[in-house]
């Protein structure tokens, strides 16, 4: 089964409002292990960066300037999803962006029922608890310490970590691997088991004459319930 985990940045909250995307970074799972392949690219948004966006991501005009614009990259990053699963925290949320995006060039919405939501599962999963990106990264012990600001290539690697201990472990089959080698090598182990095979010639004593005398007076000293003399 192939899944797309991925985020994106954008210059606000307001897809249908006029802000734009500047980031996208995908990282794709196959049988919930994480294959290698990312999909990660900036985006010319075309419009100037508001001071609070640019607080969250840090991106900024002059370094957006050069990017390409949605338009010359939005079949890259279809052909990267394809059928795919595509798992975001607060899908909504990034869902409505790129619909927006892809909308504005005239291309069909990626559908709703395509994606799976992160922030669902954890509410579901732990109702009541804080169940942010951040929370959920000291809840399982994932390591987000490069986070000094968000990016949607480095929050989908976090992301992907915390999908796969939201639905039972980082690898869910670990644990009926491991019961299926010990059992298989308990198997070979009772199949080759072999009975010693005794000496032809037994080995000399490595007790001195004096040290086998020195051990019966001690024997003696014990008495007749002595555990040495019904051992005889």
């Amino acid at each position: 089964m192939r899944e797309i985990v991925w985020d994106t940045e954008t210059t606000g909250f307001e897809a249908e409002g006029g802000d734009r995307l500047v980031e996208i970074g995908a990282v794709e799972l196959f049988n919930h292990m994480p294959t290698g392949k990312v999909y990660h690219q900036y985006v010319n948004p075309e419009r100037s960066m508001p001071q609070e966006a640019f607080a969250v991501h840090g991106l900024g005009d002059e370094f957006l300037s050069d990017k390409p614009l949605f338009k010359n990259i939005a079949q890259g990053f279809l052909d990267f999803i394809g059928d795919a699963v595509i798992i975001a925290h607060n899908a909504k949320f990034d869902m409505r962006f790129i619909n927006a995006e892809l909308k504005r060039i005239g291309k069909s919405p990626i559908p709703m029922s395509q994606s799976l939501d992160t922030l669902d599962i954890a509410r579901k999963k732990f109702p009541g608890a804080q169940n942010s990106l951040d929370a959920l990264c000291r809840r399982f012990g994932v390591d987000n310490s490069a986070r000094e600001k968000h990016g949607a290539l480095l929050d989908s690697e976090i992301l992907a970590e915390v999908y796969l201990e939201l639905i039972g472990g980082r690898q869910p089959d670990f644990a009926l691997s491991v019961v299926g080698r010990r059992e298989t090598q308990t198997i070979q182990s009772q199949n080759t088991i072999q009975t010693p095979k005794q000496r032809l010639k037994p080995l000399k004593p490595k007790l001195t004459e004096n040290e086998a005398k020195a051990h019966q007076k001690f024997i003696d000293k014990l008495g007749d319930d002595a555990l040495w003399k019904n051992l005889n």
